[in-house]
């Protein structure tokens, strides 16, 4: 299982930088949510890939009976997740009043604070 997950990883990775290279900034905003997703999939698989019991304590003991699954690394992906969706939401917004002001999404376009190329 770890094998397989390995390989989504890095077809997730792969497919970001392809994005993240493009000139739109929308492409880029995708690529850059990939990679989170990528990375999200890398902590969650560092902590073991198992059909355990969840890590519940039953009343009166100190410590899970049995095997049980890692929870840690589920509550920093879930974390994660939630940031992501965060970030994801506001540099939307960006892009989109980017795109009403400047009209276009093409990152060499947006020179807006830049002087001319030939002139001072």
């Amino acid at each position: 299982m770890e094998i397989l997950v390995a390989i989504m990883v890095g077809v997730l990775v792969a497919a970001s930088v392809y994005l993240m290279l493009a000139r739109n900034v929308l492409r880029f905003l995708f690529g850059l949510i990939l990679i989170s997703n990528a990375a999200n999939l890398i902590i969650f698989a560092s902590g073991r890939l198992t059909a355990e019991a969840p890590p519940l304590i039953p009343e009166g003991a100190d410590a899970p009976l049995g095997t049980v699954a890692n929870a840690l690394p589920q509550a920093l992906v879930l974390t994660a997740i939630v940031i992501g969706f965060g970030l994801f939401a506001f540099a939307l917004t960006l892009v989109y009043r980017t795109y009403q002001n400047l009209g276009t999404l093409n990152s060499d376009e947006m020179r807006l604070a830049e002087p001319e190329e030939g002139g001072k």
